[in-house]
C-alpha cells in the first residue's frame, strides 16, 4: 500500500518516530512517503496513513491539528493511525499521575476532525532548554526528568501492528 507518514514537530523527536514507523513500513513492502504535515501537498494520493504530532500542554502542535482538519474529507473511508510524542516516560513523583490524563485529552481535540483506527502515544525527549530555566527547574523540583525516553521496540512494535493490518487491508481489497 501507499501511506503517508506526516508528523508535526516542535524539536525534532516526533521526526524521529515518525522515521522509524516509516522505516518498518518499508521494511514490510510498503511504499511510504514521510514528510512534515507542513510540506504535504499530495495527501489525496495515499491509501493509508500515519500522521503524528508533538505534543504541549496536552495537545498536538497546531500545525499538526490544522493538518487533520485541512485533509479530514480525504481520509474518509481510508485507514489513518494517529501518534502522539509527550512526557509519560520523562514523569515520577507526583507527575506520574498526570501522564495517564494525557492521552484522553490528546484524543478529544483529535477525534473532532478524524475517527483513526488506533492513537498511541508515546514518550519523547525532554531537554531542560526546551522548558526554559524557569520551567525547567519545577518540572524537576516537581519529578520530572530529563533525556530521551522514546522506546523503539514499541514504536517498531506499533508499526509492526500497522504493516500487518495493511497487509490485511489489501489481501481483503483482492
Amino acid at each position: 500500500m501507499k501511506v503517508l507518514v506526516a508528523y508535526a514537530t516542535a524539536a525534532g523527536s516526533t521526526v524521529g518516530v515518525a522515521q522509524r514507523i516509516a522505516e518498518v513500513l518499508r521494511a514490510h513492502g510498503h511504499v511510504v512517503a514521510t514528510s512534515s504535515v507542513d510540506q504535504v501537498t499530495d495527501a489525496e494520493n495515499y491509501d493509508a496513513y500515519v500522521v503524528g504530532s508533538a505534543v504541549h500542554d496536552q495537545a498536538w502542535l497546531p500545525s499538526g491539528a490544522a493538518f487533520l482538519s485541512r485533509e479530514r474529507r480525504k481520509f474518509v473511508d481510508k485507514p489513518v493511525w494517529l501518534f502522539s510524542v509527550g512526557l509519560p516516560g520523562s514523569l515520577h513523583g507526583p507527575l506520574r499521575k498526570w501522564a495517564g490524563l494525557e492521552e484522553p485529552a490528546i484524543l478529544a481535540h483529535l477525534r473532532e476532525d478524524v475517527t483513526p483506527v488506533e492513537h498511541r502515544l508515546f514518550s519523547g525527549v525532554v531537554r531542560a532548554e526546551m522548558l526554559g530555566k524557569f520551567g525547567a527547574l519545577v518540572f524537576r523540583a516537581v519529578g520530572g526528568r530529563f533525556g530521551d525516553f522514546r522506546d523503539w521496540q514499541a514504536i517498531e512494535q506499533w508499526a509492526t501492528t500497522i504493516a500487518g493490518a495493511l497487509a490485511d487491508i489489501e489481501t481483503t481489497a483482492r
